[in-house]
């Protein structure tokens, strides 16, 4: 097997503070994948690991991009040609949930879409809903290992916003420590923080088992934390909203805007 150099295991917390009209906090601790999808292949043959096939851990094409089970580099090539640029990606890494058991849920992936010449060029933020949708917001980034940009919200997340305000984000790009702040406001005030932090693993069939070990049915338990966080929050008194129709582009493309 050829060695993997760029995918990884990232172990750490996320963080979830919700501060209008009242406050409410979760954190727990997970891991996420990072996957570059040139090493899919020999990704696939590590133990434990599996790529469009079910394992205990499985990267399954159809749950990203164009989700039609298509190639993901050509996915996304189209969609940077689409937003004017006609460069060739380079190396594209994915961090994501894993898919267990068969099971997945992404609520957030992000893609790190270097140039030819293995500099940072642009970050895809791939939102899903537990309603079956997705949408994404692509931006460019200017080179540097920590980012800072800003989009519109266009796309039904919680039950319990509208489709308002925007997002801001500061992100690092992915080396020994990730990390990951999004900020959701309405009118200039902050309504939502999301966080995450963790720090990098090799991914190796023994680092998988541990992390699949140390933080059983990862993916089972954050849908289960979803339903169950909104569960309390409706008791406390939110407000359930209609949700709206799904955008009809799929990918937004908006320059990046300093917070």
């Amino acid at each position: 097997m050829t060695a993997v150099t760029n995918s990884a295991i990232y172990e750490g917390t996320t963080t979830h503070v919700r501060r209008q009209p009242f406050e409410h906090r979760l954190q727990y601790g997970l891991f996420s994948l990072l996957i570059d999808l040139d090493e899919l292949d020999d990704l696939a043959r590590m133990r434990f690991f599996s790529h469009n096939r079910t394992n205990l851990i499985s990267f399954f094409d159809k749950d990203h991009g164009g989700r039609d089970g298509g190639d993901l580099r050509t996915w996304i090539a189209s969609e940077l040609s689409k937003a004017g640029f006609d460069d060739i990606p380079g190396r594209i890494r994915l961090l994501c949930l894993p898919r267990i058991a068969g099971y997945e849920f992404n609520p957030l992936t992000v893609w790190f879409i270097d140039d030819t010449s293995g500099h940072p060029r642009w970050i895809l933020y791939e939102i899903h809903n537990t309603f079956g949708e997705a949408h994404s917001h692509l931006v460019e980034v200017d080179g540097v290992d920590h980012h800072r940009h800003g989009f519109r919200k266009e796309f039904f997340v919680s039950p319990f916003f509208d489709v308002e305000g925007g997002y801001r984000v500061r992100i690092s790009q992915p080396g020994e420590r990730l990390s990951v702040s999004i900020v959701y406001e309405v009118s200039d005030e902050k309504v939502f923080t999301a966080t995450l932090a963790g720090r990098r693993l090799p991914l190796t069939a023994k680092t998988l088992l541990g992390a699949t070990t140390r933080y059983p049915l990862v993916t089972f338990k954050i849908m289960g934390a979803i339903h169950w966080e909104a569960a309390k929050l409706w008791l406390k008194g939110a407000k359930y909203r209609k949700r709206p129709a799904a955008p009809v582009e799929t990918v937004s493309f908006r320059p990046g805007v300093a917070p």
